[in-house]
């Protein structure tokens, strides 16, 4: 049988906006916090948990990057 795959969920701006101000605080939130989230945001506590996981891998990415950029043109000494 074919698995059956949740349908994207589509964020509007506020909701993203309101979800990067909580991954600025923690990036960690517990399924307590989840579910504080989830109730101002509109969406299941399931999804708050995708997105954070999501928002997490970005995150690292982009640090591996700018770390990565530093390493590649490092600061002159003179």
């Amino acid at each position: 049988l074919p698995v059956k795959k949740k349908p994207r969920t589509f964020y509007s701006a506020e909701q993203l906006e309101e979800l990067e101000k909580m991954f600025q605080e923690d990036h960690y939130p517990d399924s307590e916090k989840r579910r504080e989230i989830a109730a101002v945001v509109g969406v299941t506590p399931q999804r708050i948990l995708v997105w954070f996981q999501n928002r997490r891998a970005k995150w690292r990415k982009l640090q591996n990057l700018s770390i990565k950029g530093n390493r590649k043109y490092p600061a002159s000494s003179a």
